[in-house]
């Protein structure tokens, strides 16, 4: 992942979900990564599996940036979460 406004690049561990809809981030790698956070207009739900909502609260915040895979680059947006241990959760997003 590279921070745009510096192209700046770290790595991270990420989990690829086809299940997942969209792209997240935990929030102490975007932390950690130095990464610009935007607010977003309106806050998402989150919910778990079982259509319960997610006890970690709401998405609030997202992220520009461009992502690297073994020579593909894409600049996306990621939303910011909660995960737990995980990094990033690389998802199928919303058209």
């Amino acid at each position: 992942m590279e921070r745009i406004n510096i192209h700046k690049g770290i790595s991270v561990k990420a989990l690829l979900d086809s299940g997942a809809i969209g792209l997240f981030i935990s929030k102490k790698c975007a932390e950690m990564g130095g990464f610009k956070l935007m607010k977003l207009k309106t806050p998402i739900v989150v919910r778990n599996v079982n259509d319960t909502e997610n006890s970690r609260g709401a998405i609030l915040h997202e992220i520009k940036v461009n992502l690297y895979f073994k020579g593909h680059v894409e600049r996306v947006r990621i939303d910011m979460c909660n995960l737990g241990k995980t990094e990033v959760i690389l998802g199928i997003p919303w058209l």
